[in-house]
């Protein structure tokens, strides 16, 4: 049996924040991941030199570096980071309250005494910056600038630096002296990112690859029908032109800018959001692209089922997805493959909760087993199995920032002989695709379809607002009145809007804190373009595009619940409780794969909290096949309380209170999961905030949490609730 052929392939990316004619930036997030995962992840390869993998680098994200490292480029994080803490206006000092807390709290300011002290200070989430600035002095405020800094270096630099590590160990009082040092240190490791990445790939070890410019939806900008392969009937935008000029440029100007930097073309690409389109296969392979690689439901539309999963997620005919495939268009032809979404999601949003040393090696034991269930099939040629993934964001929700998970990974896949760790273009060129994609269906790397993009109304208003602006501007060109230094600027501002980034947050599907600053963002670019031209910008680029702002993840009891505990779904027991739907709270990232809990139910009756979990079916029987032993209910509010229930598959559950057995809880598995406490063991009082979430074990091992990166909120009701809510 040859060796498994284990394919990661990291995609690193960030949006094109600046505003080019301002000279503003409002996000940190290239500078912040630059120090902590764009260093790290090169650094992690660099160990051990018997790895090999494949890296995708964004030009969007790599134009950006080259901003900070050359000395022109900021953002306003990093300008309030340098001002004097005893000089800050009001107004700095309050967005310093409300932006230096952006970091994974259990992860990032709970490991850091001072950190988490100056966390509790603020209160986020429960006071405004504007009460909460007179709790914090000058010290304060000089620290909380230097931490916010500090917590996003890769944890691997404190190891090798022992000045770094001398300054972390300070903790606190640091002098204005310090915190320009720390700037200076951040700087000097954003400039070894670029070069990192070159010696990787000269030295054999790392395959790079790239992304059209700005990170466009390509089959999007080649005709916004093909939305409907995937979703027939759907609402399109006003304008339906085609922008295929468009998707060929991005493509040229990312191949060429990637030579300029690297040396050498990219013979493989990660098309923005693994998305792709038969209609779009001849222009990739124009600009010499080779292969690319998508999500494995692209297969499974574009093969009439031939591949497909199971409800519980079991493939059939896996030797099918770990294998090349062949696209091709006339004589134009493209090697595919195919990311096991099952596996990805595993390292995005499972192992975050494991013992990392178990989780490396349950990842590994995995590829061994697909080569197994493969190897007749396959013959004397590997099996390939690709496990792709964003490079950066899930790296903040593993409490040591990945560095045992992804040390003991990069060592045994390296040690192994029934794996074999390789670059996709390496293995493509001596095990090339035999199967042929007749016709490659429309879609992304979610759901296969393109509905975070053009499936709301407000992405549909947004690329309406796009296309009237590159309307003008077609006719400016037509007309040549304008310099060429103004008209290649004003195309570049387009080709930064039609970026997948900005789509991505209007709609349901996705939100953060940041909602409307990314709207701004957006309409600046489409503004930038009327102001190059010299014409003023229509009004409706000055109203929001995204209505809601940050919307609530999760409704809210209205009323009192009259719930007994017997795992029956009784409709009108819960029908006054606050509702929670899986999934539902996405931010940068997203996961394709589903866990077991679907839904949750909560809220209270006079007495006590009420929770229920549904499954995809009957509960009893999903919690067996899932083999969930214990759900655990953490509370951020009140802190430091967990409610831990085992003992499913026995005769009866046991729920604990932080270790000591709560007698008068209340369960029941049946139809559905459903759990009485009394709310008096909280200690809170009518008023108090309560937060917290569900997090399910299997084997002893956290296998999903609920909600996966934010808690559900309840606030303890006074005895005369109802009447105030009927008042209400």
């Amino acid at each position: 049996m040859p060796p498994v052929s284990l394919a990661f392939f990291w995609h690193q990316h960030q949006p094109y924040y600046p505003n080019d004619l301002t000279g503003e930036n409002e996000f940190p997030w290239v500078r912040l991941h630059g120090t902590k995962d764009y260093w790290g992840m090169a650094r992690h390869i660099q160990e051990v030199p018997e790895f090999r993998c494949t890296i995708n680098l964004v030009p969007s994200l790599l134009v950006q570096l080259l901003k900070y490292t050359e000395g022109s480029g900021s953002d306003r994080h990093l300008d309030v980071s340098r001002m004097p803490a005893d000089g800050l206006s009001k107004a700095d000092a309050l967005y310093l309250l409300d932006h230096f807390f952006m970091a994974n709290v259990d992860s990032m300011i709970c490991p850091s005494p001072r950190y988490h002290e100056l966390f509790l200070k603020r209160r986020v989430g429960t006071d405004s910056a504007e009460s909460a600035l007179s709790r914090f002095s000058v010290r304060d405020l000089r620290d909380l600038q230097v931490w916010s800094n500090l917590a996003w270096m890769h944890p691997i630099l404190f190891e090798i630096d022992p000045e770094l590590r001398e300054f972390k160990h300070k903790g606190q009082s640091y002098s204005e002296a310090d915190k320009a040092w720390l700037l200076d240190k951040q700087l000097e490791v954003l400039r070894q990112i670029i070069p990192m990445h070159r010696q990787l790939s000269e030295g054999g070890q790392v395959e790079l690859t790239t992304t059209p410019f700005y990170h466009p939806i390509l089959p999007l900008l080649w005709d916004k029908r093909l939305a409907r392969q995937a979703m027939p009937g759907c609402e399109l935008p006003r304008h339906l032109d085609s922008y295929r000029d468009d998707a060929i440029e991005q493509l040229r100007r990312a191949v060429v800018f990637h030579e300029q930097l690297f040396g050498e073309k990219p013979r493989g690409m990660w098309p923005s959001e693994g998305s792709v389109a038969q209609e779009i296969i001849g222009a990739i392979s124009d600009v010499g692209i080779e292969w690319i690689a998508t999500d494995e439901e692209i297969l499974m539309a574009s093969t009439g089922g031939r591949v497909s999963r199971d409800p519980h997620g079991h493939l059939r005919h896996p030797e099918l997805l770990y294998r090349p495939w062949q696209a091709a268009d006339g004589d134009k032809q493209l090697q595919m493959i195919f990311r096991d979404h099952g596996l990805s999601d595993l390292i995005g949003f499972q192992y975050q909760r494991a013992d990392y040393v178990m989780a490396a090696l349950d990842l590994l034991g995995r590829v061994e087993e697909i080569g197994r269930a493969t190897q007749h099939a396959n013959g004397e040629r590997p099996t390939l199995v690709p496990i792709i993934l964003d490079g950066e964001n899930c790296w903040e929700y593993y409490h040591d920032g990945g560095v045992t998970f992804l040390r003991t990974l990069y060592h045994e896949a390296a040690r192994r002989g029934s794996i074999n760790p390789v670059r996709i273009g390496e293995h493509l060129r001596e095990h090339p695709a035999t199967d042929r994609i007749d016709r490659l269906f429309a879609g992304s790397w979610i759901s296969h379809n393109f509905a975070i993009w053009i499936g709301h109304h407000e992405d549909r208003t947004a690329w309406d607002l796009l296309h009237e602006a590159r309307e003008r501007l077609k006719l400016a060109q037509t007309k040549g009145a304008l310099s060429k230094d103004k008209l290649d600027q004003a195309w570049q501002e387009l080709f930064i809007a039609e970026g997948s980034d900005w789509f991505w947050w209007y709609g349901p599907e996705f939100g953060s804190a940041q909602d409307k600053l990314f709207d701004r963002l957006f309409r600046t670019h489409l503004q930038n373009i009327y102001s190059l031209l010299g014409e003023p910008a229509p009004a409706n680029l000055n109203e929001p595009i995204k209505r809601n702002g940050h919307r609530r993840l999760h409704t809210l009891p209205t009323g009192f619940l009259p719930v007994k505990v017997d795992g029956r779904a009784t409709f009108f027991e819960w029908i006054s409780a606050g509702v929670y739907k899986a999934g539902s709270e996405r931010g940068t990232m997203a996961q394709v794969t589903d866990g077991a809990i679907r839904r949750i139910h909560f809220g209270f009756d006079r007495s006590r909290l009420l929770l229920r979990v549904d499954t995809v079916g009957r509960a009893r029987e999903d919690f067996e096949r899932s083999e969930i032993d214990e759900l655990r209910i953490r509370f951020v509010e009140p802190e430091g309380i967990e409610f831990s229930v085992g003992g499913f598959g026995d005769e009866s559950l046991v729920v604990t209170l932080n270790e000591d057995s709560v007698t008068d809880a209340e369960t029941a598995l049946g139809q559905i999961f459903e759990l009485g406490v009394p709310l008096s063991v909280l200690g809170v009082t009518a008023g108090s905030v309560v937060k917290f979430f569900v997090e399910v074990f299997s084997h002893g091992q956290s296998t999903d949490r609920v909600p996966r990166e934010t808690t559900l909120e309840f606030t303890v009701p006074p005895p005369d609730f109802e009447h105030i809510m009927w008042q209400v």
